[in-house]
């Protein structure tokens, strides 16, 4: 098992890895719109969804892998009314075949957040 650690993602607000890389697979703790940078939250939904798929980058660049490895996301939504602004930042960074997906609505998420994304990530 290999612990992933990037400046490139938010770190750890909480005992969890940002990720771990295990028998060719990369397992990504969810992603908020937090800038690495400054610690802080970006002001509104697109801006969180462009954050956390820079940090999603970082992630992989770090495992050695691409978006064109992600297999399976998991969204998390404070609310469902912003699903296709989702889609349309996700299209920036996905291209067929598009990794499966699910996306759910939530009554909160850490500091505040609008959207968390999780990821699992295949080598080859």
């Amino acid at each position: 098992m290999q612990i992933i650690k990037t400046t490139n993602a938010p770190a750890a607000i909480g005992t969890y890895s940002q990720a771990v890389k295990v028998n060719g697979f990369l397992y990504a703790s969810g992603q908020l719109g937090i800038d690495p940078a400054t610690g802080e939250l970006q002001p509104d939904f697109k801006s969180q969804a462009t954050q956390v798929m820079k940090n999603v980058k970082g992630i992989l660049e770090e495992a050695g892998l691409s978006f064109a490895n992600v297999v399976k996301t998991t969204v998390f939504l404070s609310d469902i009314s912003d699903f296709a602004t989702l889609n349309e930042v996700y299209a920036q960074y996905f291209s067929e075949p598009y990794p499966a997906r699910s996306a759910v609505a939530v009554k909160d998420l850490p500091k505040g957040g609008l959207v968390e994304m999780e990821i699992i990530a295949v080598e080859g």
